[in-house]
């Protein structure tokens, strides 16, 4: 079935889980900054995840906002645009990329359209995996645009649930790492039963060093 089918399906489009979140960024255990995520009910065709961070160090700046806007129908995320902006210390950055289910293309900027088979953006893989999680799955493949523009192909598995210890409080996670093969990032993410797996908490590693910790500071279900 064609995207342009998926999107133009009359079944009954059943309601995803609305939220604002917001986190607290870390480092070696030292506050860095914040980040914002949302999911929210543009209208009967569109939802839109959001996400802002801004984070310091020292003379050191980093802003950055994601926006991407999907359909979900028959349980399926459909992506339909995505942006990004980083702003900050070092050189600004930018992209949109149209998901475009007529012409069953991808189009980032203003380079000419790749084919659309099945690819999330940057954001939306995340959203997807927790609908997985919640049906029990423990492995999970991926194709990616990501947040440079570039495809990726990204595997993820379930490593077991921890008792995490946060600014919102004492939640259970299901740990899961995303596997990077010829890469030095580490990359792990918690996700909570109790709160519709949502995500709770993100590491990530470079060269076993520390490279941030976001952790779940307020949650609140908006539908």
């Amino acid at each position: 079935m064609g995207l342009l089918c998926i999107i133009g399906s009359v079944a009954q489009a059943t309601a995803l889980p609305t939220f604002d979140a917001e986190y607290t960024a870390f480092r070696y255990g030292k506050k860095l900054g914040y980040a914002l995520l949302s999911v929210e009910n543009v209208d009967d065709e569109t939802y839109r995840m959001e996400y802002h961070s801004k984070v310091s160090l020292f003379f050191l700046s980093d802003k950055r906002t994601e926006i991407s806007d999907f359909a979900f129908i028959d349980d399926k995320i459909v992506p339909k645009n995505y942006r990004y902006s980083r702003t900050g210390t070092g050189s600004n950055k930018s992209i949109k990329v149209v998901f475009d289910a007529g012409k069953e293309k991808i189009f980032i900027d203003k380079e000419p359209g790749i084919d659309w088979q099945d690819q999330f953006d940057n954001q939306l893989y995340r959203l997807d995996l927790q609908q997985k999680l919640a049906q029990g799955q423990k492995e999970f493949s991926y194709q990616v645009i990501n947040y440079r523009g570039q495809e990726r192909d990204y595997h993820l598995k379930v490593m077991g649930t921890e008792q995490l210890t946060l600014p919102y409080g004492m939640l259970e996670g299901i740990k899961v790492e995303i596997v990077r093969h010829n890469s030095t990032r580490e990359t792990f993410a918690w996700f909570s039963p109790q709160l519709n797996y949502q995500l709770v908490r993100l590491q990530q590693f470079k060269d076993d060093k520390e490279q941030g910790d976001i952790q779940l500071k307020t949650f609140t279900a908006t539908q």
